[in-house]
């Protein structure tokens, strides 16, 4: 078993002082499918992160080598890439991005003793039934238990005399986060008019706008991913709807926009607060944007994760599982999103969610007119 290897090797590096050559680590998402902008921001913090700790003097004073998987959103070759990084060497994986990946793939990750922080993962599941019970498995975003409660509530407060759909694409996230965004709404006193589910990847959403149009309803509530959300919004558009279009963090995309031109203005999301907003983030957004790469959603998460990672392998002394994993569960660690550490559960202390809204071919928080919503984050 690896784990029992890197133990070894990590022994032997403690008793002789022997370099490695390379620390390999990995970033793996959905780099090709529909899903790829995301793995594109993956992509872009983690290879920005590993430059940046190299030019410091690596880890360790070793260098840090980067691979790169893709997942396609897909379970099956989740798995499949979970187990290629554990042939790779790889002792760290930042990802992967869909919960339905990254729940099976860390089953592999604690098997062959390789830590994983995923930069994106919200589905509790990931945390709450993490293989290993003493580490393994962790998260720098936040859950879609939080994400839900703050959604719900916002809908029952904002909405109460609107008919309000909540759907769902049948994956983990998209399920889990519809699920607890409707027991969230009906906890606070607004019940749900309609509530099914859409099958992801179609291009066709005319049938259920149509029956959206028909049942009145005057909020929707998706829960899945931009390249869905987008197609419905721009299609409520063309059969003249005015429906206020509400969602989660897969919405935090630039491709959003391109897909709804107009029709996305002033659809709202839940997203962790925009750590593109700090001054401590500022100078890695200002290299990525002379690079001409991707600053938005999931980018600085991932960097983070590779931050944390490195640091906890710092005060470990060697890239060991068992060693890392308890400065992780122990450590308090500085990295792009602010200072974080991990509850037992392998979940993150960071802010939890906030709303956002689309404007103008961005988004931004919330309009300062609604002050509660921007306030959600410590709930």
């Amino acid at each position: 078993m690896k784990k029992a290897l890197l133990a070894g090797v990590a022994l032997s590096f403690a008793m002789t002082g022997a370099a490695w050559a390379d620390i390999t680590i990995a970033t793996v998402g959905p780099m090709t499918g529909q899903y790829a902008s995301f793995g594109e921001q993956m992509k872009a913090g983690a290879q920005q992160a590993v430059e940046d700790i190299n030019e410091k003097g690596g880890v360790l004073g070793e260098k840090l080598v980067l691979e790169i998987g893709d997942d396609a959103c897909d379970p099956k070759q989740a798995v499949a890439v979970a187990n290629q990084m554990a042939g790779k060497g790889v002792v760290f994986v930042a990802g992967h991005f869909c919960s339905g990946s990254s729940i099976p793939a860390s089953a592999v990750y604690a098997e062959e003793g390789i830590v994983q922080i995923s930069p994106a993962s919200t589905n509790p599941t990931f945390t709450d039934e993490r293989p290993n019970p003493d580490g393994g498995t962790y998260r720098v975003c936040g859950r879609d238990d939080q994400q839900g409660k703050v959604a719900g509530e916002f809908i029952a407060e904002h909405y109460p005399d609107k008919k309000v759909a909540v759907i769902h694409d049948k994956t983990a996230y998209g399920k889990g986060l519809a699920d607890e965004t409707k027991a969230a709404m009906e906890a606070a006193g607004k019940k749900a008019d309609m509530y099914e589910a859409y099958t992801a990847g179609e291009k066709d959403y005319t049938a259920l706008v149509s029956k959206l149009k028909q049942e009145g309803i005057g909020v929707l509530y998706v829960g899945g991913y931009h390249t869905e959300a987008g197609l419905m919004a721009r299609q409520m558009k063309d059969q003249g709807m005015d429906v206020q279009l509400i969602s989660g963090d897969a919405l935090v995309t630039d491709e959003y926009w391109a897909i709804t031109g107009d029709a996305g203005e002033g659809t709202m999301m839940t997203f962790s607060p925009d750590p593109r907003k700090s001054e401590t983030a500022a100078p890695i957004v200002k290299k990525l944007e002379d690079a001409g790469k991707p600053t938005e959603g999931y980018v600085l998460y991932t960097y983070a994760a590779i931050q944390a990672w490195a640091q906890a392998t710092e005060t470990a002394g060697a890239p060991d599982y068992d060693e890392v994993n308890e400065a992780l569960n122990n450590g308090t660690f500085d990295t792009v999103l602010g200072e974080l550490s991990f509850d037992d559960k392998g979940d993150v202390s960071l802010p939890g969610y906030v709303f956002y809204e689309w404007h103008d071919g961005s988004y931004d928080y919330l309009n300062a007119g609604d002050e509660k919503a921007t306030e959600e984050k410590k709930s």
